[in-house]
């Protein structure tokens, strides 16, 4: 009897640390970087070059970027709007999510060194249920721009079909002087990633 037992015991714990690390991977999703199925790329989108996690797409081909409004995290009213003529970033993050973390410092020493060249960052904060955790994030690394409040997600579902997955989290969106992306990032990014995205929609002409 204790023989079936044993066996039978074993496939149970089996079975358990097989639907743990299933959960595991799936939670894991919701804040890591895009895959072949939702880069944009190969799917008839003009996201060129890279390897589908940092995108570029040539001057002619690129899509405006929706309208934005809304409060940020520390209450004040925002829109997009008002930077027309510039450079824009705009970056996705959660506190909740340990890349953003890694990549807030980087975000933050960009954002001051490109201020003088007409280049202006904008956040879109979504999933923390309350601004409290973001007040706390932007105070921790210091971050230098606005974030637009999102926590349903609503902002994101605005970009264009294929610009941007919900699902990839931190993302960063470049828009060029015109409002229109020119580059896309499904993933965290260093310093010198960003400016090497960055610093070619600025010389722009």
């Amino acid at each position: 009897m204790s023989s079936t037992r044993a066996p039978r015991r074993g496939l149970l714990r089996g079975a358990a640390a097989l639907a743990g690390a299933t959960a595991f991977a799936l939670a894991a999703t919701a804040c890591s970087t895009s895959t072949a199925s939702s880069n944009g790329t190969g799917n008839g989108s003009n996201y060129v070059g890279g390897t589908g996690e940092i995108s570029t797409i040539a001057q002619g081909h690129r899509t405006a970027a929706p309208e934005l409004s809304g409060k940020t995290v520390d209450g004040a009213q925002l829109s997009l709007a008002d930077y027309k003529g510039k450079v824009v970033v705009v970056n996705v993050w959660g506190s909740w999510c340990p890349p953003c973390r890694a990549e807030a410092p980087h975000l933050a020493e960009v954002a001051k060194q490109t201020k003088a060249q007409g280049v202006e960052f904008v956040g879109i904060n979504t999933r923390d249920l309350q601004t409290a955790q973001a007040k706390a994030f932007e105070k921790e690394f210091d971050i230098p721009f606005p974030s637009l409040y999102d926590p349903a997600g609503d902002l994101l579902l605005r970009f264009p079909k294929g610009s941007l997955n919900p699902q990839a989290i931190p993302s960063t969106l470049i828009l060029d002087r015109q409002g229109k992306i020119a580059v896309r990032a499904l993933k965290e990014l260093s310093a010198g990633e960003l400016h090497k995205a960055l610093d070619p929609v600025v010389a722009e002409k």
